[in-house]
């Protein structure tokens, strides 16, 4: 029972604390679409409208940028709107579902809402952007989303929150099992509330618990969605006694609590807003080498991974190593850390045309992948990711629909600017 209060202690003092920024609850009676209040950027305002003219709406921009006029009212698009859309706080005078979604947030990041803070992920997308991505290329209830590059599970989350399904890859265990932790807990909350004080009370050997190795002690959990959540709860521990200094058992115990009810929240709006998440399939797997049919996928989103800047498998070695990985050994798997020098460059260059290639064969004819991605730099010198990735993906069948310029801003991020860009696979469909 003492834990149970010191956990409880710790989350008293974490609630509320995704009210710190005024969310204004008004909306404007003049206006037929309102832009959320933290809607700040030209690429933002570019993806907003590119958004709702995929989603059907004829429209024009009135009041300094802020609040739009629809041109073709009806209540399909009205309804469509309110459950889709990215960049609007209210539909004429009703808020929208992202309005609400956005509201369910433990941090202090107003990009990191429901389960997505979960882990601190170098180079995370903007959830944001991606649910604005995913109704810009056209990608419907039921369609299938591909991510060779699944990273944090940003993708995963804003795809399963729309009814899109999806399947994404990446090399790195840590990876996988975020982006499952994030999706696939709110399935099983009642079960990882039930056991929560039991994990707590043996996460280190005392008296009444001998037990040195704590996966050992997952592995009598029999869901593996409820070990995945234990388990990632723990690597929050270890990062956090890393990076930060924290000591260990109370940052797993706070972190715990506030993973618990950030998967709550989810699984309450969930079923406030009727929506019908979208399955998630996550699993290890190489970019190089796709495990998936020809022309079976109806949309690609993704970043290819910036390791020619940023060596992902030095960066979370700490929790690698404590889930049993030897670092020399996994390396060998991931793109862009290999080599030195040019050679470096030269390898991760081979690596992003095999993978192109395979992301060009897996899409459907006339659908869209789309490649969000900056020039790295790499012993002070500016590598020519975006001009590369333009050059080849043309090359090898792709035309480029859209370039949109990205300025970036955030503690995770470990580039200043990013390109997104919009690629169209030609075919015997293509238009």
């Amino acid at each position: 029972m003492v834990i149970n209060r010191k956990g409880e202690a710790m989350l008293k003092k974490a609630e509320n604390i995704s009210q710190f920024w005024a969310y204004d609850l008004k909306f404007s009676k003049d206006s037929d679409l309102t832009l959320l209040d933290n809607v700040q950027f030209i690429y933002e305002l570019s993806l907003a409208e590119l958004e709702l003219l995929a989603l059907g709406t004829d429209f024009e921009i009135t009041n300094g940028l802020r609040e739009f006029k629809l041109k073709n009212k009806s209540q399909e698009l009205k309804d469509k709107l309110i459950k889709r859309s990215s960049y609007f706080k209210s539909v004429e005078q009703v808020f929208t579902d992202y309005f609400y979604l956005i509201q369910k947030n433990k941090t202090r990041s107003v990009n990191q809402y429901l389960t997505h803070w979960i882990y601190p992920y170098k180079g995370k997308f903007h959830p944001q952007m991606i649910r604005a991505l995913l109704n810009i290329t056209g990608l419907k209830e039921g369609d299938m989303v591909f991510e060779p590059f699944s990273g944090s599970g940003t993708t995963a989350l804003e795809a399963q929150l729309l009814g899109i399904n999806f399947i994404g890859i990446d090399m790195s265990p840590l990876c996988v099992l975020q982006g499952k932790v994030k999706t696939k807990s709110v399935y099983v909350i009642e079960e990882i509330i039930k056991l929560k004080n039991t994990i707590i009370s043996k996460l280190k050997p005392s008296l009444f618990n001998n037990e040195h190795d704590f996966y050992k002690v997952l592995k009598d959990i029999k869901n593996e969605n409820v070990r995945d959540f234990f388990a990632l709860a723990r690597l929050l521990a270890v990062s956090d006694e890393s990076r930060r200094g924290r000591d260990f058992e109370q940052s797993f115990i706070r972190n715990l609590y506030l993973m618990i009810d950030s998967v709550k929240d989810y699984k309450e709006i969930a079923e406030k807003l009727h929506l019908k998440l979208g399955n998630v399939d996550l699993k290890m797997g190489d970019s190089r080498k796709i495990e998936l049919p020809d022309n079976f996928i109806d949309g690609i989103i993704t970043s290819p991974p910036y390791s020619i800047a940023l060596d992902y498998v030095e960066n979370d070695a700490h929790s690698l190593e404590d889930m049993g990985y030897k670092l020399n050994e996994i390396r060998e798997d991931f793109i862009g850390v290999r080599g030195k020098g040019k050679e470096k460059i030269d390898l991760y260059n081979a690596d992003m045309e095999k993978s192109y290639n395979e992301m060009y064969r897996i899409l459907k004819p006339n659908r869209y992948a789309v490649i969000v991605i900056g020039n790295a730099t790499y012993q002070e010198q500016e590598v020519k990711t975006v001009e590369f990735t333009l050059d080849y993906m043309t090359k090898i069948g792709f035309k480029l629909e859209k370039n949109i310029l990205k300025l970036i801003f955030g503690l995770y991020n470990v580039m200043k600017k990013e390109n997104i860009l919009i690629f169209r696979k030609a075919g015997e469909n293509a238009g």
